[in-house]
């Protein structure tokens, strides 16, 4: 059953409207074009950050009295639609600010932090990182080993974090580190948010990588790291593996909506590029094995945003979305890599060459289906959660 499409919406219609056409015609007019030249430099320009700080979407998730737009999920996931109809590199310079970098904060954070930091990153003045993945643990989170050992009043941090999203533009990083080594559960897990210019961070080169260039992953490394006693997220220690799965929810329903609006513009590319190119003195459209293609695509898309606006009105109706928002990153990170392949197929040899978007979209959208949880991940969570229920 739906709910209500205004539940805990944090805008008025109108200026919701507003602030969505204006994404989109941000997205049209000023990402869209210069897509192949993120992609061949590596970099996203420094004016278009700019522009992005002024639109607000740094600050889409931060609450309101500290300078973000404080949107309600489903006003997120409108958002995200728009975002996604370029190249993810663009989102990607935001996502770490407005998910699974900041929201540790936002949900858990003591009054003191908040009002330091999350101005900051609502302005875009901070970028936030998340440091959770090292080079043994991934999807089995609560195997990690670096450590956060307190002295005094402070915490001597050793390890490494690998594939850190933004980590090389970071003022700020989101740790999950390992308070309680006698304790190799979950349990011995905390949080902490700090600033990345403490003595004894690194920051590796960043990683060549299959897709999204212009969005850089790095290694954090800390070495007899100093971090004071007062980043720690929380009331207590061992909260930090609880903070990152509620995180994660929420991330990977923003990702889903991404996937989703990815989708939108493949299908579209695809229309176009079906509609244009002839063979056998017609429009390939006019082939009833290409409209399959496009049929299947666009179904895939319609179902994708459905899922997604429906989980996302549940989230902000206070109910938990955990196998939910797994069953979302699951179905729309696979989906969006079908009609990516579709596209590709749909282009033709054309598809294979970088001359058009189809061969850049087919490998950025590769990684949906790993980050945040790979699809295998989702569908444990998704299992575990249908188990438990019925149990009870």
């Amino acid at each position: 059953m739906f709910l209500k499409p205004d539940v805990a919406m944090a805008l008025d219609a109108e200026t919701r409207t507003q602030l969505i056409e204006s994404v989109s015609r941000f997205v049209a007019e000023r990402l869209v074009p210069i897509e192949d030249d993120v992609a061949r430099n590596d970099r996203v320009p420094d004016e278009i950050v700019q522009e992005m700080r002024e639109l607000g979407l740094f600050g889409l998730s931060i609450p309101q009295e500290y300078g973000g737009l404080g949107l309600s999920m489903e006003e997120e996931a409108l958002v995200c639609f728009e975002l996604g109809k370029t190249s993810p590199a663009f989102r990607s310079v935001i996502g770490t600010n407005v998910g699974i970098g900041s929201q540790g904060l936002v949900m858990f954070g003591r009054p003191e932090q908040k009002t330091h930091w999350l101005p900051k990153i609502a302005s875009g003045e901070v970028i936030a990182s998340f440091c959770l993945t090292e080079p043994g643990a991934g999807s089995d989170a609560a195997s990690l080993r670096t450590t956060a050992i307190r002295k005094g009043n402070h915490y001597v941090v050793n390890g490494t974090k690998r594939y850190i999203t933004n980590a090389n533009k970071a003022g700020a990083f989101t740790l999950m580190a390992r308070t309680d080594p006698s304790n190799k559960g979950a349990g011995g897990i905390s949080a902490f948010f700090l600033p990345s210019n403490l003595k004894g961070i690194t920051i590796g080169k960043p990683e060549r990588k299959m897709g999204q260039q212009g969005a850089h992953i790095c290694d954090v490394i800390f070495e007899d790291c100093e971090v004071p006693a007062e980043c720690l997220i929380g009331a207590k220690e061992g909260e930090g593996f609880k903070l990152a799965m509620q995180v994660l929810d929420r991330g990977r329903l923003h990702i889903s909506a991404v996937c989703t609006g990815v989708a939108d513009r493949l299908v579209a590319d695809s229309v176009k590029y079906a509609s244009e190119r002839q063979q056998f003195g017609q429009a390939i459209a006019e082939f009833q094995l290409i409209q399959g293609m496009l049929a299947d695509s666009k179904t895939e898309a319609y179902a994708m945003r459905c899922m997604v606006l429906e989980t996302a009105r549940k989230r902000d109706a206070g109910a938990n979305i955990s196998l939910e928002a797994s069953a979302c990153k699951l179905f729309a990170s696979e989906a969006v890599g079908r009609i990516a392949d579709r596209n590709v197929q749909i282009h033709g040899g054309a598809g294979y060459v970088s001359d058009y978007a189809a061969e850049r979209f087919y490998r950025d959208v590769r990684i949906f289906r790993l980050y945040e949880g790979t699809s295998q991940i989702q569908q444990v969570v998704i299992a575990k959660n249908l188990l438990r229920a019925a149990k009870a």
